[in-house]
């Protein structure tokens, strides 16, 4: 795909009526397109809400009554510029069908990027017929042929509940530092494949935080070709008080203690998210495991917060 085309998925026009997402979803390539621009605003959101970027790096954008603002490329703010790299980047291994799971991961130290201060995870599967986003398993599935129409509907209680999650955490640290690995489907995957903005990376056996973790399911989203998770995961202390709120909202957001999502059918991933004063040897099932390939950023970067 041209780079006007990849920079019109993740740039939307100030104009207030426009659509965020495409009108119809009838074939791959338009259900492409509507995962391209779904995955674009989510990460959009979290690095509008979470203070990310200067409000001079966003647009405007709409879906129905909610308003959203789009990550652009700013050339003031380099920053922004290595995010919508990596979109793009995700955006080729997405084309291919060799994408598993981006994880845009914030941590503060440099020399211990395991140890981490939040998680975001989307992780994305294809169907015979193409591709689907699956945000959260108990939410509403939607099958091959369904109505554009309940893909928008669920779209929007997507965008909602991230919105809900994003402005109830907790500020994140002055120093934070931002990066991005994606993982494939080994089956399908070249194995010198990297997309654009990206290298080799090293598939970590664990992640840890300062206290406990917990996991924030925000929900499904199916459009019958392509489907999309989205999971975010952070301390239970920092989301204390949006548990009770998330659950008032949707039943369907559940919240668990667990790793790195994977999928029984699928290759186990070898990543596990454990508090810094938790050891556990997990040494006869890891060296069964087959690690699963891992790009990461040519180079990570730490936003100007101060």
């Amino acid at each position: 795909m041209a780079t006007a085309q990849l920079s019109h998925s993740i740039r939307i026009h100030k104009a207030p009526k426009e659509a965020v997402f495409p009108c119809q979803i009838t074939n791959e390539h338009e259900s492409l397109i509507m995962v391209k621009k779904l995955f674009a605003t989510s990460i959009s959101c979290v690095t509008y809400l979470r203070g990310l970027f200067p409000e001079s790096s966003y647009e405007e954008g709409h879906l129905d009554d909610l308003s959203l603002k789009i990550l652009r490329e700013d050339k003031k703010c380099p920053g922004s510029l290595h995010i919508i790299r990596w979109i793009r980047g995700c955006f080729d291994a997405l084309e291919k069908r060799y994408l598993h799971m981006a994880v845009l991961t914030l941590y503060t130290n440099p020399k211990e990027p395991e140890k981490v201060t939040e998680i975001y995870q989307f992780k994305f599967k294809y169907t015979k017929e193409g591709a689907t986003m699956d945000f959260d398993s108990s939410s509403t599935t939607f099958e091959s042929g369904t109505n554009s129409e309940d893909v928008k509907k669920a779209s929007v209680l997507l965008m909602r509940k991230l919105y809900i999650l994003m402005q109830n955490l907790g500020p994140l640290p002055n120093d934070v530092i931002i990066t991005m690995k994606l993982h494939y489907y080994n089956a399908v995957t070249p194995h010198n494949y990297h997309p654009p903005g990206f290298k080799e990376g090293v598939n970590s056996h664990f992640l840890l935080f300062d206290g406990e973790p917990v996991n924030l399911q925000a929900g499904l989203v199916s459009t019958g070709f392509h489907s999309m998770k989205l999971k975010v995961t952070t301390e239970a202390t920092r989301v204390s008080d949006l548990e009770n709120r998330v659950f008032q909202e949707s039943s369907t957001t559940e919240i668990a203690h667990q790793g790195l999502d994977c999928d029984e059918e699928e290759e186990e991933c070898n990543n596990h998210i454990q508090r810094m004063n938790f050891v556990y040897s997990q040494q006869s099932s890891e060296s069964s495991r087959k690690k699963r390939k891992v790009s990461q950023p040519v180079k990570v970067f730490i936003p100007d917060r101060k």
